[in-house]
């Protein structure tokens, strides 16, 4: 199924800073964030267990108990199983991404893509989203990023464990559309060359970005196109350094990155725009791509995303930023 037919709207909201990702946020904070994402007429909002060890999960759940839920999508992950026993969260090993969620909450994470594995996620994600239904789920970083040169095998088990459940579960009406939630375009690649089992989407983080498309231009979302499988894209402002943070891939932003973000910014002031507009209507710009879900963990982030979504870019600003060769030449445009 496209889950064009059923996403309302193509903002979304990822929810992962409410896993206290790079710092502790309050409780009032969170239940904030997503009630301006809420008031914004967002209605698509995305978490995973990883996230804090369960906390966004449990964050967003609370949000939403008094929402109906009929009104909004929701999208988790599986792949890593969380504990009642404790671990320091600063020990992780999480490949690239150390660090990432050390203000979480500290009970253990395994990562595990199994069958059983992929069933008792799912059932966890239910009962700390307080809610007895999933529209999407995404098998969660089955990648290089994390996995290093093993990033095969855990895809291997995926395959046979977490695809073969999830299928399943569509199949059955139980949950209505599933792919994969990644950081990286290889293991999507992989996957649209299966014959069996078929996602109906992915969710691709910080692979479709005014700062980084130009791999998954080449391959990956004309593939996708070609088989109907829809692309949620994560992580459109780059972990936040093209919305003025100092972060790139979940980690401090390098000089050269720092460098090429002053010049998308110093054409997008000469023409007016705003660089979340352009971020943001750059990455929705393309046929494959069915919404994008940035993060924000205070709710004027929220309101900026909702007034980026219909700012109006010129075409002449697309045309600069090609002259100058920051984007690629077949990226496809926002319509002026």
């Amino acid at each position: 199924m496209s889950i064009k037919s059923f996403l309302p709207g193509r903002l979304g909201f990822g929810t992962a800073p409410l896993g206290n990702m790079f710092r502790a946020i309050p409780d009032e904070e969170a239940a904030a964030t997503v009630a301006a994402a809420w008031d914004n007429g967002i209605r698509y909002f995305d978490t995973a267990p990883f996230y804090g060890a369960g906390l966004s999960e449990i964050r967003l759940g609370e949000a939403l108990a008094d929402r109906p839920r009929e009104e909004f999508v929701l999208s988790t992950k599986v792949g890593r199983v969380i504990l009642d026993e404790i671990e320091d969260p600063s020990a992780r090993d999480l490949g690239e991404k150390g660090g990432l969620f050390e203000h979480g909450r500290p009970n253990k994470i395994v990562n595990d893509y199994s069958a059983d594995a992929t069933l008792r996620s799912v059932e966890d994600s239910l009962k700390r989203l307080r809610t007895d239904s999933l529209d999407i789920v995404w098998v969660h970083d089955v990648a290089q990023d994390f996995y290093g040169d093993e990033w095969l095998a855990a895809y291997e088990t995926a395959r046979t464990g977490a695809f073969r459940v999830l299928q399943r579960l569509r199949d059955e009406g139980v949950i209505r559309a599933w792919g994969l939630g990644v950081n990286r375009v290889e293991p999507l690649e992989l996957t649209l060359d299966l014959e069996e089992p078929k996602p109906d989407a992915f969710l691709l983080a910080g692979r479709y970005t005014l700062l980084d498309h130009e791999r998954a231009l080449q391959r990956l979302l004309p593939a996708a196109k070609t088989h109907d499988v829809d692309i949620v894209v994560g992580g459109p402002y780059s972990s936040g350094v093209l919305a003025g943070g100092q972060h790139f891939e979940y980690q401090k932003a390098p000089a050269s990155v720092i460098t090429k973000v002053e010049r998308i910014k110093a054409l997008a002031g000469q023409h007016g725009v705003g660089i979340k507009a352009a971020a943001l209507q750059f990455s929705l710009a393309h046929p494959a791509v069915a919404a994008a879900i940035p993060g924000a963990s205070r709710p004027s982030r929220i309101a900026e995303d909702a007034a980026a979504l219909g700012e109006k870019v010129p075409a002449a600003f697309w045309t600069a930023l090609r002259t100058e060769g920051l984007i690629a030449q077949d990226a496809p445009v926002p319509s002026a």
